[in-house]
């Protein structure tokens, strides 16, 4: 990864806020973070030259985080600032990896947080601190954690026990009954749904490592397809169902083992979820590509859209790992339909 590049990005974001016209979440660090991992850093300042224009700056500091009153604060958008400046404090006093360590099982049940914007920003930093860690990407892991614990939301979760891969449980999906209005709105009905424990619980679960990452993966897949199968209407919402759990997958290497199990639960819940609230009833058969990664993701950044971008680098994770063409046309569904 070309360490200028993303470090002089990262520099630059970490002027603004992770929020901008009120609730809206912040892209840029993982959009950077895509494109430089993908060989596009030559083109990631053009791209932030615009993007800067829309955000807006630091989040101010009220009361400061602390060792003994983070409970209070979790979950508080307000106090975005004190978990910023708690989070910096956090990563410059301690290694990356333990502090991750300590606050993930403390996160993670609020995986939805700003429509899982949390988790995916962190999932972004840490793949890029596995490759090298400078200053600004154990930085950018501290307002990554920040955001999160500022905008944690739980979602119900329940022990996968069932026999179903990903993809048939997430064919298997009740929806919410009224797919208007805001993430939370939707995410609020999911306790009404009949019987959405039992639909989680289908997934057939996973003991160690291996087996882990494998049925992790495979839910990003199955996601993946879903954008293509059940999205009509160009909204980026269902785009997170497969984002989120990609962004767990990738951290899970550096997490202790007895974490991944968990992870894998809390990012299945967070994915059945955003299937739930946003896809529609009924699927239609996905459109494969014929084209390679790297053609998809750069059409991707051509097209400009950061939603779009990051869904390319998810499908493109699925492709290398399956080869399967769907992963790449669900990429070429959200280029016709996502508004550039």
């Amino acid at each position: 990864m070309a360490t200028s590049e993303l470090d002089e990005a990262l520099q630059r974001l970490h002027q603004t806020g992770p929020e901008f016209d009120g609730w809206l979440s912040n892209h840029g660090p993982m959009v950077a973070e895509a494109m430089v991992r993908r060989g596009h850093g030559p083109r990631v300042h053009r791209w932030l030259d615009g993007y800067l224009t829309r955000l807006d700056g630091p989040p101010r500091s009220l009361t400061p985080v602390t060792g003994d009153s983070w409970r209070e604060a979790l979950g508080e958008p307000k106090r975005i600032g004190d978990w910023r400046e708690f989070f910096l404090r956090e990563v410059t006093e301690q290694a990356w990896p333990a502090v991750l360590a300590t606050w993930w099982p403390r996160l993670l049940p609020g995986l939805a947080a700003s429509a899982t914007h949390g988790v995916i920003r962190t999932g972004h930093a840490v793949q890029a601190l596995r490759a090298g860690a400078t200053p600004p990407r154990i930085a950018e892991l501290g307002h990554a954690l920040a955001y999160w614990a500022a905008r944690w939301q739980p979602v119900p979760i329940a022990e996968p026990t069932g026999d179903r891969e990903p993809g048939a449980a997430v064919a298997e999906l009740p929806r919410v009954d009224r797919q208007q209005g805001g993430i939370n709105a939707r995410l609020d009905q999911l306790d009404a749904v009949p019987d959405w424990a039992s639909a989680l619980a289908r997934l057939r679960p996973a003991h160690g490592r291996g087996e882990i990452a494998i049925r992790l993966a495979d839910v990003v897949a199955a996601a993946t397809l879903a954008y293509a199968r059940y999205e009509r209407r160009g909204n980026i919402m269902l785009i997170h169902a497969a984002t989120a759990p990609n962004a767990v997958l990738r951290t899970l290497p550096a997490l202790p083992e007895h974490l991944w199990e968990p992870s894998l639960r809390a990012a299945w819940a967070a994915s059945a979820a955003i299937v739930a609230a946003y896809a529609q009833p009924e699927p239609v058969p996905p459109a494969p590509a014929d084209s390679t990664e790297d053609e998809v993701f750069a059409r991707a950044v051509e097209h400009g859209d950061e939603h779009v971008v990051k869904f390319a680098d998810t499908a493109a994770d699925v492709h290398l790992r399956d080869g399967d063409p769907a992963a790449l046309g669900a990429v070429l569904w959200a280029l016709q339909t996502v508004p550039s």
